[in-house]
């Protein structure tokens, strides 16, 4: 096993295109961490550098002690795992899985045992005489796992592993490769679009945004403590409402003033640090589960606000309420015994505690 280290990398396609600017990142022995964010972030790219599929422009990798830069990718010691499977038709899930200790001589008795391991931590035994055509999309999925498995890697690397499987589907193989994780204890990289897959299966969470690293830790510190309003945004499902504000004098404290008619005073315990944003335009976030129904004996720092209901959305456990605040359109999360309906005035509570202030212009949040 082995740490990995990414100092200062840089991507440029086809001379002026900057996929990769300059991030650097340090990933622990045992570690598992995901790379996520939009289409076109850079995530992938970094993903294939470390892997080596992928020159890079400047800086270096290290796997281990090693720097990698030149080092081809079969001799680096990963593994990965790709979106579309990869498997050979013609051979059997054995012969698939085998494939790569076959290419390395290794002896029969010790491809076996490695088989029969890996094929018992993925619960796949059963279907080492298949072939491919004749397994479901989560079976090939692990057949996948389990060729990167045996190798018995330093790394392992994840590339949009799920993005081909259905919803139920996915959220089963989530589990799985977590299990297969504290299982097999490898350092791990994964790469996907997906929030909810980031923030279910990571140890830290990279949140890439047009080729540079916008923030990492742990998954409940980038939802609760982002550090931008695009972390603040991407993170969370559904995501945080946003809303431009004023912040205004408020009796002894401070508040956020949003058009003419809602004001919302922050908490006492905020208001130092607020003071040097009075009287300047910001942009105030609260999750959609901080605007709820309105509750009996509602805690400190909580503040009503009637809003005109435009879409209800019931979820069985919940209920979404979608409703508009000036041009800004808005979610909040209510028990599902709620009476809402489309067209009608519907009291909530706002829990200020929970807020987020930021800077219109950086996004920074202060």
């Amino acid at each position: 096993m082995a740490q990995v280290s990414i100092r200062n990398i840089h991507k440029v396609f086809d001379g002026d295109v900057q996929a990769v600017k300059g991030i650097d990142l340090e990933i622990s022995d045992h570690e598992f961490v995901v790379l996520v964010g939009p289409s076109g972030c850079g995530k992938s790219t970094t993903l294939r550098m470390i892997a080596g599929l992928e020159e890079i422009s400047s800086g270096d990798i290290l796997i281990g002690d090693r720097v990698v830069n030149d080092v081809p990718p079969r001799n680096r010691d990963i593994a990965m795992v790709f979106q579309n499977y990869a498997l050979y038709p013609h051979l059997s899930v054995f012969d698939n899985m085998a494939f790569g200790l076959k290419l390395r001589k290794f002896s029969r008795d010790e491809i076996k045992r490695r088989v029969d391991e890996a094929a018992r931590i993925l619960d796949i035994a059963p279907l080492l005489n298949r072939k491919p055509k004749a397994l479901s999309g989560g079976q090939r999925q692990r057949v996948a796992m389990g060729r990167a498995i045996v190798r018995n890697p330093q790394v392992f690397l994840f590339d949009e592993p799920l993005s081909n499987l259905d919803a139920k589907l996915r959220v089963q193989m989530r589990t799985e490769i977590k299990l297969v994780h504290q299982k097999v204890n490898t350092t791990t990289v994964y790469v996907t679009h997906d929030q909810v897959e980031a923030m279910t299966l990571a140890d830290r969470v990279v949140v890439m945004n047009q080729g540079i690293i916008e923030q990492v830790g742990p998954p409940q510190e980038l939802y609760h403590h982002p550090k931008t309003r695009f972390v603040a945004g991407f993170i969370g499902s559904p995501a945080m409402n946003f809303l431009p504000c004023r912040v205004v004098q408020h009796g002894d404290g401070l508040a956020a003033r949003v058009g003419d008619s809602i004001v919302l005073p922050f908490p006492a315990a905020r208001c130092d640090r607020y003071a040097k944003f009075k009287d300047k335009a910001m942009t105030v976030g609260l999750r959609p589960e901080h605007l709820t129904e309105v509750r009996d004996n509602p805690k400190p720092g909580t503040e009503r606000v009637d809003v005109r209901v435009d879409v209800v959305e019931p979820m069985g456990m919940e209920t979404m309420v979608h409703f508009t605040v000036g041009r800004d359109a808005m979610c909040a999360r209510i028990d599902p015994n709620t009476p809402a309906k489309a067209n009608e005035m519907l009291p909530l509570q706002a829990d200020m505690n929970n807020m987020h202030l930021m800077e219109p212009d950086s996004g920074r949040v202060v």
